[in-house]
């Protein structure tokens, strides 16, 4: 099997943003990392569905649940702040988040502001990233 590159069809506007971010409690998303990265073969980024500054406190009590429930181990390359988050809509089921990380696709793309935590680390619950090199993200709805 041959993996395709994702290719976006449109981007939500910001109605379509909040109205799609209603009930998502957060978005994990896994990618490949740089294969000079060996001990840390899988980039994670988790998308809290939240733009509150959260105290550090709370936010090491956050990341070590992630890594406990997805047996994720060997973090490094830690980053976790307020982040603009773009949303995508491609052949794929669900919208794929996007980090807008520069000044012109902030300006150009509609986004939320959303509490990002982006690291390198491990997991065998992952074997499509890791193994077959297969970007992925999956939502969590609250209850």
């Amino acid at each position: 099997m041959i993996a395709k590159a994702i290719n976006t069809d449109k981007y939500y506007e910001h109605q379509e943003i909040e109205a799609h971010l209603k009930n998502v409690e957060y978005i994990i998303m896994a990618t490949p990392a740089p294969s000079h990265f060996i001990d840390t073969p899988i980039h994670f980024t988790i998308f809290l569905n939240t733009s509150d500054e959260l105290p550090k406190d709370i936010k090491d009590a956050v990341f070590e649940k992630f890594l406990k429930e997805n047996s994720i181990k060997n973090p490094k390359e830690i980053m976790s702040q307020l982040m603009s988050v773009g949303f995508s809509m491609s052949q794929q089921d669900t919208a794929m988040p996007l980090l807008l990380v520069k000044p012109e696709d902030q300006r150009s793309i509609p986004y939320a502001l959303m509490h990002v935590m982006d690291f390198l680390a491990d997991s065998d619950g992952f074997i499509e990233t890791k193994e077959h090199k297969l970007t992925g993200w999956s939502y969590k709805y609250n209850s």
